[in-house]
């Protein structure tokens, strides 16, 4: 079973080496994998003024994701699945974590800039695309701008997922 707890500042490193290995499943190589290193790291000072979940199935950590709301925006800053365990429900989860949690504190609507092989899990979570943002940490490059409205109706959501 798969529960849900708050990041803790002594895992950060290993929470960072999570986020790198399951942005590898794209088949990145060494060098944008590098470029990528500081972007998906995560420092302690995130801690204080984003919200960091992490998905454990029992002591193992399988999957986090951080959110920061400002206003009535959120940006999913990050969602990332231990590689064995993608398509799992494990990401879903997440997913639904930080859409409840970016509501809980006042945001309508969510803005992901998408990895281009996980857009199509953002759109089966029902977010839907709006444009293209630059890279933080690839100069020329772009990624899917996704937005996923918030104040909509759970019934006109796609199901949710549980992980077991």
């Amino acid at each position: 079973m798969i529960q849900l707890r708050d990041a803790r500042q002594d895992e950060l490193p290993s929470l960072t080496a999570l986020c790198l290995r399951s942005k590898a499943v794209w088949g990145y190589d060494d060098a944008f994998m590098m470029a990528c290193r500081i972007e998906l790291t995560l420092f302690p000072d995130e801690l204080n003024c984003t919200h960091v979940q992490v998905a454990e199935r029992g002591t193992i950590v399988v999957g986090l994701a951080q959110v920061k709301v400002a206003n009535t925006d959120a940006d999913l800053l990050k969602l990332f699945v231990e590689p064995a365990l993608l398509r799992s429900g494990v990401g879903g989860l997440l997913f639904e974590w930080a859409t409840a949690k970016a509501q809980s504190l006042g945001a309508v609507r969510m803005v992901i800039e998408a990895d281009p092989g996980a857009a199509p899990f953002y759109e089966r979570m029902g977010a839907r695309h709006a444009g293209f943002a630059p890279s933080q940490s690839i100069q020329g490059r772009i990624l899917p701008r996704m937005l996923m409205e918030l104040n909509k109706p759970a019934s006109t959501r796609p199901r949710q997922f549980a992980a077991n």
